[in-house]
């Protein structure tokens, strides 16, 4: 490299340091390179001006004129790809990315589970529901059932309803009994057109044409897909927990029937096809514990009470309470055809009786209740559903003219909820259909 190079060059590299180094804690280090640089531009300009006359000669012989490439450091910097600028330069150290935190929030766990339930439900051929769909020549269950409520059913998580009838075409009615009721086995789509997860079996009515109409009623439902609680072919599965996931939590269902003062319906045992009963409570609180202790919730299914009468029995306070105490976490009856009222123990929801939802044509209030969890936790913590965290939520509406009917006026649902006010326990309704205990601040 000539020396009239050098200059350019040395300016060119005192601009890169300068523009390279940035921050307060680099200004000392790039002030320090800039003092030795200029330095050694000055001897070097020295040095130049001793050998000029020496080397003018050998520069106009070797090369030619270069003063079109000028000696400005943008000059330079046109050239600056030489070996020797690459070793002047300093190396560049790549920077580790460092990963933005991951905030709290984010590594959360949350849930919000929506678990419903419905009444007493009637698909019998020759009864008054499925005759009414007969008259309108109509298979539609939404023309038996407001869409509202269909669409709601459809959107829990898990749904449960009561199936009050058999699915059969053979067997022959009980003898003596007053009402008996028997389906179709195709019309159990109407359970999947309702969006309906499990169903209880454990009542007056599933075995009214007796074991042959009992047993197809649980191979229709197997061949359905739809789970069945608090029966089956033997003792055993009758007291066996059904338990369902959601989001993540096992949900357990346990059933039994005390609801027939002249017993009809045949109990399971060892040997025997038939219901769980609780008339003695002995073998359906064996059955609630077993859950609890397999379950993240269990839900107590009882089919008990007076038909057609708000009056609670001493036996559904006192079995209640001994439900909850083996473990159950919420109470849901059944069986009554008219609604009953609600009561909160320890935090626990007591809904002593859902009533009808489509059953007959009787003018009655009903409700699709509704069981919501919303919680989160860390990590590390264990996540519940016993924390006393579950809204207990009431979507109104009224078995009218052999149609269920969404309560869809604020005077509508105000009807309905002062009514099931009036005959619970302790317990407030807000015009959302939450309902809490009446001490609840």
């Amino acid at each position: 490299m000539r020396r009239q190079h050098l200059i350019p060059l040395i300016c060119f590299l005192t601009v890169s340091c300068l523009s390279s180094c940035s921050g307060r804690g680099k200004e000392t280090e790039v002030q320090s390179v800039s003092a030795e640089i200029t330095t050694g531009s000055a001897a070097i300009q020295s040095v130049a001006g001793d050998s000029e006359n020496a080397a003018a000669t050998e520069q106009d012989a070797a090369v030619p004129d270069t003063s079109a490439q000028g000696t400005s450091a943008q000059g330079t910097s046109a050239q600056g790809t030489s070996a020797q600028d690459a070793a002047v330069q300093e190396p560049v150290t790549p920077q580790p990315l460092i990963a933005e935190p991951v905030a709290e929030q984010d590594r959360m766990r949350t849930w919000d589970i929506r678990l419903g339930f419905a009444g007493d439900i009637n698909f019998a051929d020759d009864y008054i529901p499925v005759q009414y769909l007969d008259s309108l020549g109509s298979d539609d269950i939404s023309d038996g059932i407001d869409e509202r409520f269909i669409d709601l059913m459809r959107e829990m998580d898990l749904m449960w309803i009561n199936n009050e009838f058999a699915y059969s075409s053979r067997g022959e009615p009980l003898d003596g009994k007053a009402f008996t009721f028997r389906s179709s086995p195709e019309h159990v789509s109407w359970l999947h057109d309702l969006g309906v997860d499990i169903v209880g079996l454990a009542n007056n009515h599933v075995f009214d044409y007796g074991e042959e109409g009992f047993l197809d009623t649980l191979a229709t439902l197997e061949k359905a897909g739809i789970p069945y609680v608090g029966a089956g072919r033997s003792l055993e599965e009758a007291m066996r927990p059904v338990y369902l996931e959601a989001d993540g939590f096992t949900i357990a269902y346990v059933a039994a029937s005390c609801a027939e003062y002249t017993v009809y319906t045949q109990e399971a045992t060892a040997d025997q096809p038939g219901i769980l009963a609780c008339y003695d409570d002995t073998l359906f609180l064996e059955a609630i514990r077993e859950a609890a202790a397999n379950a993240d919730y269990v839900i107590a299914l009882p089919h008990w009470g007076t038909e057609h009468s708000t009056w609670l029995v001493d036996k559904q306070i006192d079995s209640a309470q001994a439900y909850l105490d083996a473990g159950a976490d919420a109470v849901i009856g059944a069986h009554t055809h008219i609604l009953q009222g609600l009561q909160f123990s320890g935090g626990h929801p007591i809904l002593y009786s859902l009533g009808n939802f489509w059953f007959d044509n009787y003018d009655i209030d009903t409700m699709v209740a509704e069981l919501r969890f919303s919680g989160q936790c860390r990590p590390d913590e264990t996540p519940s559903l016993r924390d006393g965290s579950a809204e207990v939520i009431l979507h109104p509406g009224t078995q009218s003219g052999v149609y269920t009917a969404w309560a869809e006026t604020p005077e509508w649902r105000e009807s309905i909820f002062s009514l099931l006010e009036s005959i619970s326990l302790d317990v407030t309704i807000d015009e959302e259909g939450t309902a809490r205990p009446a001490t609840y601040e």
